[in-house]
Protein backbone atom coordinates (compact mmCIF):
# COMPACT_ATOMS: atom_id res chain seq x y z
CA UNK A 1 0.00 0.00 0.00
CA UNK A 2 1.66 3.62 -1.04
CA UNK A 3 1.19 6.83 1.03
CA UNK A 4 -1.15 9.21 -0.53
CA UNK A 5 0.55 11.89 -2.44
CA UNK A 6 0.62 14.70 0.58
CA UNK A 7 2.03 12.62 2.73
CA UNK A 8 5.18 11.77 0.56
CA UNK A 9 5.46 15.43 -0.28
CA UNK A 10 6.27 17.26 3.06
CA UNK A 11 8.17 17.54 5.72
CA UNK A 12 7.51 18.28 9.10
CA UNK A 13 10.09 20.59 11.44
CA UNK A 14 10.67 22.67 14.23
CA UNK A 15 11.56 26.29 14.17
CA UNK A 16 13.14 27.77 17.59
CA UNK A 17 13.59 31.46 18.17
CA UNK A 18 15.10 32.83 20.87
CA UNK A 19 15.89 36.30 22.20
CA UNK A 20 14.13 39.63 20.53
CA UNK A 21 12.70 37.40 17.44
CA UNK A 22 10.82 34.98 20.40
CA UNK A 23 9.19 38.36 21.84
CA UNK A 24 8.55 39.51 17.81
CA UNK A 25 6.37 36.52 17.41
CA UNK A 26 5.45 36.17 20.40
CA UNK A 27 6.90 32.18 19.92
CA UNK A 28 9.84 30.46 20.97
CA UNK A 29 8.85 27.20 18.82
CA UNK A 30 6.61 26.71 15.81
CA UNK A 31 6.22 23.10 14.33
CA UNK A 32 5.49 23.24 10.68
CA UNK A 33 4.90 20.93 7.47
CA UNK A 34 6.47 22.15 4.84
CA UNK A 35 6.77 20.91 1.07
CA UNK A 36 9.61 18.68 0.48
CA UNK A 37 12.73 20.23 -0.89
CA UNK A 38 12.09 23.50 1.44
CA UNK A 39 15.56 25.30 2.06
CA UNK A 40 16.62 27.67 4.99
CA UNK A 41 16.48 30.67 2.39
CA UNK A 42 12.72 29.93 1.81
CA UNK A 43 11.93 29.88 5.69
CA UNK A 44 13.63 33.12 6.13
CA UNK A 45 11.65 34.54 3.30
CA UNK A 46 8.47 33.33 4.74
CA UNK A 47 9.00 35.10 8.42
CA UNK A 48 10.25 37.89 6.80
CA UNK A 49 13.87 37.14 9.05
CA UNK A 50 16.18 38.78 5.53
CA UNK A 51 16.99 42.03 6.68
CA UNK A 52 17.66 40.15 10.28
CA UNK A 53 20.04 37.55 9.30
CA UNK A 54 21.95 40.37 7.83
CA UNK A 55 22.00 42.49 10.88
CA UNK A 56 23.88 39.41 12.44
CA UNK A 57 20.64 36.93 13.03
CA UNK A 58 22.55 33.23 13.11
CA UNK A 59 20.64 30.14 12.05
CA UNK A 60 21.51 26.45 13.18
CA UNK A 61 20.19 23.59 11.84
CA UNK A 62 19.97 20.66 13.65
CA UNK A 63 22.49 22.22 16.13
CA UNK A 64 24.71 22.99 13.56
CA UNK A 65 25.66 26.47 13.16
CA UNK A 66 26.70 28.31 10.02
CA UNK A 67 24.95 25.67 7.52
CA UNK A 68 23.92 26.70 3.94
CA UNK A 69 20.74 28.93 3.29
CA UNK A 70 20.71 26.47 0.10
CA UNK A 71 20.27 23.88 2.47
CA UNK A 72 17.36 21.73 2.53
CA UNK A 73 15.71 20.65 5.55
CA UNK A 74 14.74 16.89 6.31
CA UNK A 75 12.22 15.60 8.14
CA UNK A 76 12.05 15.89 12.00
CA UNK A 77 14.63 19.17 11.37
CA UNK A 78 15.24 21.32 14.10
CA UNK A 79 16.14 24.99 12.65
CA UNK A 80 17.02 27.52 15.46
CA UNK A 81 17.41 31.31 14.78
CA UNK A 82 19.91 32.90 17.26
CA UNK A 83 20.41 36.58 17.55
CA UNK A 84 23.81 37.93 17.59
CA UNK A 85 26.16 38.07 20.96
CA UNK A 86 25.98 41.25 22.25
CA UNK A 87 28.45 41.60 25.49
CA UNK A 88 30.02 44.62 27.56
Amino acid sequence: MTKPESIDGAVKVKLLFFGPLAEKLNQRTIELSLLHGTTINQIIDRFELKSMISGGLVVALDGEIGVDFDTEVKDSSEIAFLPPVSGG
